[in-house]
């Protein structure tokens, strides 16, 4: 016979309804009641229903997670961050792949509507968001990460891009360098147009003149990396510094460099974005900006579940989050 609600406050010593609020993360039990509870239905093997759950709440407690690139260790870190945080609240999560597409995240979001989620973390596949408001329109909130869109407005959480791009360029211009390329991804997208903006300011403040021969825009993929670098060596006047705006074009870019030895005549130092697993073996790095990427995706769960619960919080929030400086 299976496992009840009543089992569990009996073994437990609590009210059925105390079990209830403890299923559905109810703020008003306490820490050593909730613990108790768990500990019980854990012992006991309850299964919650969820379809009856979902009944009674009118809930799913499912979320969805829209990213444009299921492979980029940076979109899954922050997906772990989300997940992490959602579990505490009883939520799961349907992950979708948009390709860096916007007409696949569309169709990705009416596949989620169809489910009946009951909110949705998006890292958007482009600057167009006009397709987002079907999601506003059904009542479903919306949390975007890492990138905002140009025409809707809604919670948001990103990195401090700007400042951390020109502490990267502060510490090697302070260190005594004065020429520092630069390989950016595509300005549409906020982080790329935001790294450029602390590039070039940071080169205005120290009063360094702007050299667009030394400015090379890829698309954040290790390839255009690869192939900026190259074109930054094959420059009549090869810039000594290179600073990199994500981990894969620095992959990329480093790959270039190892492989071509021989023809890069004077050494070559790279400042990055992006403390990935392996970012520390790329050897011509000594400067990486670390990003909380666990930090972005719980931040967004949480917003989001003040959404979903209903809390009386200003609208729209866009957080952004301090990133650091790691030196090698």
């Amino acid at each position: 016979m299976a496992v009840t609600v009543k089992d569990v406050a009996k073994h437990a010593g609590v009210s059925t309804a105390t079990v209830s609020r403890v299923i559905n993360n109810d703020v008003r039990i306490s820490d050593v009641t909730r613990a108790k509870v768990l500990e019980s239905m854990e012992e006991l093997d309850y299964k919650v229903n969820n379809i009856a759950r979902s009944l009674k709440t009118n809930k799913t407690y499912t979320i969805g997670f829209i990213c444009p690139e299921l492979s980029n260790t940076f979109n899954m870190t922050l997906a772990k961050g989300m997940e992490d945080e959602l579990r505490r609240f009883g939520y799961n999560v349907i992950i979708c792949n948009s390709n860096e597409n916007a007409d696949e995240e569309n169709e990705r979001i009416r596949v989620l509507i169809q489910k009946c989620i009951d909110g949705v973390i998006i890292i958007p596949a482009s600057n167009n968001g006009s397709h987002f408001k079907q999601l506003s329109d059904t009542g479903i909130p919306v949390v975007l990460a890492d990138r905002l869109v140009d025409d809707f407005i809604t919670d948001a959480v990103l990195v401090d891009n700007i400042n951390a791009s020109y502490s990267a360029m502060e510490y090697l211009i302070r260190q005594g360098v004065r020429r520092i390329g630069y390989i950016g991804g595509d300005l549409k997208i906020t982080p790329a147009r935001e790294r450029d903006e602390g590039y070039r300011r940071a080169l205005n403040d120290y009063c360094i003149p702007f050299e667009s021969s030394i400015v090379k825009y890829g698309d954040f993929h290790a390839r255009s990396g690869y192939e900026k670098m190259e074109e930054l060596m094959k420059d009549e006047n090869p810039p000594g510094y290179v600073f990199i705006t994500n981990y894969y074009m620095h992959a990329g870019a480093t790959k270039y460099l190892m492989e071509h030895r021989k023809d890069v005549k004077n050494p070559v130092t790279i400042a990055s974005f992006d403390d990935m697993e392996l970012a520390s073996l790329l050897g011509y790095c000594k400067v990486l900006v670390s990003q909380p990427m666990l930090e972005i995706g719980s931040r967004a769960a949480k917003i989001l579940m003040d959404r979903i619960n209903g809390e009386d919080i200003s609208f729209p929030m866009i957080y952004r989050l301090k990133a650091g400086l790691l030196f090698k």
